[in-house]
């Protein structure tokens, strides 16, 4: 008999999801990290792709989670599928573990591309229409035609010639904006700045509509971030584009000073998935330190850190060879009381030693100052 403590953990798939995704899936998490996601029965029995440190387990209360998740933007809209060859792919994961000064014994670009998970991050779209009335500074570019005089020493005189300066003629402007603005896109994870900073480089021209056959086989990141705290970080990009839009309406080649009152009506929230591998490697502490791979370009992002405990055994084996070197011209030096130019050998033996354990140092400082670099950088 199985006891209960033993069980395997319950992953069913609500219908909700099964309805509205076309594939039985499971709300699962990862206690350490807080990920949630959304995955096939047999990635939800995985490690979690994350943090690589625990297994996923049925999340806590699915059904508000599912509710919040179904009621903004579930099934996404668009997707953009994974579209890395293996090729290059494998490329991108061997320049990351390269260049690396006494990288960890783990880092090898044969266990991180052995590793790899995909994983579809989700990103909000907003549909927004608004009504609004809006006042500011239109500004209209105009030449200005002046003379200037300069003495001219080869012919010996004044002459004079035209400069033509452009000047911008400011003019108060108002009026009334009814606009839609589709498939604003905005993060809709929370922290995880690296990530964020990722995920600015996908091109998403190359989205398309959501099919049940493009998430199969991937973890789908659950968001995390409240649709509210989003739209907060939409509306400066919202005004902005609304802002050229009158500048073009007023046929001006300037816009300052827009103000607009403005009224938000048939905001519509649905999801673009955009394509993420993720893999990792183990440090000296034998902790999991997670590799960000973009699904589209395959830019890679992560920690790139040198091993102090490599740099330090490489320092041991040099000061194990100036011990060496020592005991050498020490046995030369007792030597040279017989024969007088052994004396000399065991002399430079030991200056050449005492040079060799101070390099011992330079392993240690080699990965010290690359780590410091890449801490500077990131």
């Amino acid at each position: 008999m199985i006891s209960d403590m033993d069980a395997t953990p319950d992953f069913q798939s609500p219908p909700e999801l099964e309805a509205a995704w076309g594939f039985p899936l499971q709300l699962v998490a990862c206690d350490l990290c807080g990920w949630g996601y959304l995955a096939t029965g047999d990635l939800a029995k995985q490690q979690c792709p994350h943090c690589f440190k625990a297994e996923l387990s049925p999340m806590e209360n699915p059904q508000e989670t599912l509710e919040q998740n179904l009621a903004y933007g579930y099934p996404p809209e668009l997707v953009m599928p994974f579209t890395l060859t293996p090729e290059k792919l494998a490329a991108n994961i061997q320049s990351f573990s390269q260049g690396i000064p006494y990288p960890p014994v783990d880092l090898k670009a044969e266990s991180l591309s052995r590793r790899l998970q995909r994983i579809f991050i989700p990103v909000w779209l907003v549909d927004a229409n608004v009504r609004a009335d809006w006042q500011g500074e239109a500004g209209f570019n105009y030449e200005v035609v002046s003379h200037q005089e300069h003495y001219n020493e080869i012919q010996g005189g004044w002459k004079s010639q035209a400069v033509t300066e452009t000047k911008v003629r400011w003019e108060p402007r108002r009026g009334k904006l009814d606009r839609t603005y589709p498939n604003n896109p905005v993060t809709a994870l929370e922290g995880e700045i690296g990530l964020k900073m990722l995920l600015g480089q996908y091109q998403v021209q190359g989205a398309h509509a959501y099919t049940p056959e493009t998430a199969r086989q991937a973890f789908v990141r659950l968001p995390d971030r409240n649709p509210e705290d989003a739209w907060r970080e939409l509306l400066p990009s919202l005004q902005s584009a609304a802002a050229e839009e009158c500048r073009q309406a007023a046929k001006a080649d300037h816009l300052r000073d827009f103000r607009w009152r403005s009224d938000f009506y048939h905001r519509n929230w649905t999801l673009l998935l955009l394509p993420l591998y993720m893999t990792h490697y183990l440090d000296d502490d034998n902790q999991p330190q997670p590799v960000y791979l973009n699904g589209q370009s395959g830019i890679a992002s992560g920690d790139r850190r040198a091993s102090p405990k490599r740099a330090r055994r490489a320092g041991l084996f040099i000061l194990a060879a100036a011990g060496l070197i020592i005991l050498i011209s020490l046995l030369l030096t007792l030597a040279g009381l017989m024969v007088t130019p052994l004396l000399a050998v065991g002399g430079i033996g030991l200056v050449i030693a005492t040079l060799v354990g101070i390099a011992a140092i330079i392993p240690p400082a080699i990965a010290w100052q690359f780590n410091r670099s890449q801490k500077i950088g990131s």
